[in-house]
This record gives structure tokens, sequence and C-alpha cells, in this order.
């Protein structure tokens, strides 16, 4: 049984057709959004571009993963800050007439945790929280088997949690966000805030001051790194303990360019979460970092299909 995954960003969208028994994509391509050129424009060109990847397969239908506030019931794009006319857009509908096929949209970070649920490391678990670090942070949640999505399906903001009070401020306009400190973005700011005292800092002979950058001169005993490191740590662990407390997930899954700092993130966040939580949620949780890596998008709008049909 196949399926079609759409993983939509604001510069790029990437297409896939995913073999649902194996978790295997079959065929990918990597398109650019033209968001310029208007919605109606940019769908058509999502149709073309699962034509393509679908070459003749039959397919059950097609999953799209989207940023912004999404209305999943209906397919209907919200709002979102990468799609400035997308405001009420009906994406879903629109490409199911252009495809006669069923088309399901969520957003991204929903899509995400769909896909560790049915691709990844949640599979067998029916209680699921995952946290994607990248440009910001995004976060979904799995209950008893169902996503969580709040009265207006745009719940489970989990990159919008306050872990450092008083804190820098983030996108959103609140103060000490989680995406403020431990999103890529922010560890950049940070190396960049900090090179006027540490101008000697291995972060900044490096090809690109990024997150890689910052965690590998952690690894290797550079001061500034080390802080950073150690600040995005603590903040993480403190949103992840919020989560293990209310959600009482079996597991929790980090994914997103961050997670791939590798064991320097990995190894004081199980640490630090451990001392963070109460005696009774001790050993009721893992924390691990996501398989899915670069296909986490396409997996992730290839269950968005999984989960409701």
């Amino acid at each position: 049984m196949y399926v079609v995954g759409i993983d939509l960003g604001g510069t790029f969208f990437k297409v896939g057709l995913v073999d649902t028994e194996s978790g295997e994509i079959l065929r990918k391509v990597e398109w650019e959004t033209r968001v310029a050129e208007g919605k109606e424009k940019v769908v058509k060109r999502m149709a073309q571009a699962v034509l393509e990847v679908s070459n003749g397969e039959d397919y059950i239908g097609v999953g799209i993963g989207s940023p912004g506030s999404i209305d999943h019931d209906n397919g209907i794009v919200r709002f979102s800050p990468n799609f400035p006319d997308w405001i009420n857009f009906n994406l879903g509908g629109t490409l199911s007439k252009l495809l006669n096929k069923p088309v399901f949209v969520e957003n991204d970070a929903n899509a995400f945790v769909l896909g560790e649920k049915w691709f990844g490391a949640g599979k067998g678990h029916e209680h699921i929280v995952a946290l994607t670090l990248g440009t910001g942070v995004g976060g979904g949640v799995i209950s008893h088997g169902k996503l969580i999505t709040g009265k207006d399906g745009i719940g489970t903001e989990l990159g919008h949690v306050i872990v450092e009070p008083n804190g820098p401020q983030c996108g959103c306009g609140n103060y000490g966000c989680l995406e403020a400190i431990a999103s890529a973005t922010a560890i950049r700011r940070m190396a960049l805030e900090g090179q006027k005292k540490f101008p000697e800092s291995e972060i900044f002979s490096a090809e690109e001051i990024n997150a890689k950058a910052v965690f590998d001169a952690a690894r290797n005993g550079d001061l500034l790194g080390q802080m950073i490191a150690e600040r995005v740590v603590n903040a993480l662990a403190i949103g992840v303990a919020n989560f293990i407390h209310i959600f009482n997930p079996s597991i929790v899954v980090i994914g997103g360019g961050v997670s791939r700092a590798g064991n320097i993130l990995f190894a004081p966040l199980r640490e630090k979460v451990r001392h963070l939580v109460m005696p009774s949620f001790k050993d009721t949780y893992t924390i691990v970092q996501s398989p899915l890596v670069e296909n986490a998008g396409i997996l992730g709008a290839a269950s968005i299909v999984l989960q409701n049909l």
C-alpha cells in the first residue's frame, strides 16, 4: 500500500511516494515552492510533483505537513507566516480536486510526531511526546494513540513553554520560550552574542557559525561552546520534564537538526530530566533521538494519511 507525503516549506517542498509496510520512500523530489506566484500555482506544482513521484503507481491518499495554524478536519490553512496570502485557504480541497484523491493537511510539528508513531522511534507506543529542534522548536503529542490538538486544533505548542523567565525574546513575542534558547536560530544568536567576549572561540573558525559548530566546539572543550550547550540542555530539560509531568509519555523523541549533536546533548539531558521529574515518573519514559533524520518531513506527512484512513 502506498501513500504520498508532502513536506511543505516556504522555500522548497518535498514530495515522496511511501511504501507503508516498509516505511521506505520509493521516489522523492524537491521543488521550489515559489510562494510569490500565488497559492493556485503552488498547488498546481504540488500536483505535478505528486504525479511525478507516483509515476502511475496507485496510492490511497496524500498527506501534507504544513507550517502554521491548520484546520486539519477541513484541510484548511488558517494562517501561516511563510504563506502571507494563504488566509483560510482550502489547501486539502484544492489539491484533492486536481488529483482526485483524498488529501489531508496537518501542522508540520504534529506531522512529525505522527511520523515517529508510524515509522520512527514511537512505533508501538501509544503515548509519545516529540520535539523537533530546527529553525524553531515544534512539538506534537500522542496520547492513547490519538493526536492531541486542542479545541481549535492549534494546541501542543511545545516550543512556546517558558523555560527561562525573563530570558531572550522569542519570535512569538514572549520571553524565555524553549524556542528562544534551544532552536538552531537561538544557538547561532547566542554564539554571535558571545563573540566579543570570546573572540578566540573555536566556533568562529568554523566554515559556518551554526548549532553544529557550537556543539563541535563544546565537545572539544571550548568554553563558549560548553556554556551555550549547557544553557540549551538546561532549557530542554525543564521543558521535557514539564511535558513528562503533563502527558506521562512512554517515549520522548527529539529530532531536527540540533538533535544531530548526539551524545553531548542527550547524555546530560537525560541526567537533568531524571533529577527534575517527580520520583513516581523516574522510570516511566525514555528519551531518544529521532531515527528519521532528513526523511522526517515526508514520512510525517505520509503518516497523516494513515492516521486518518
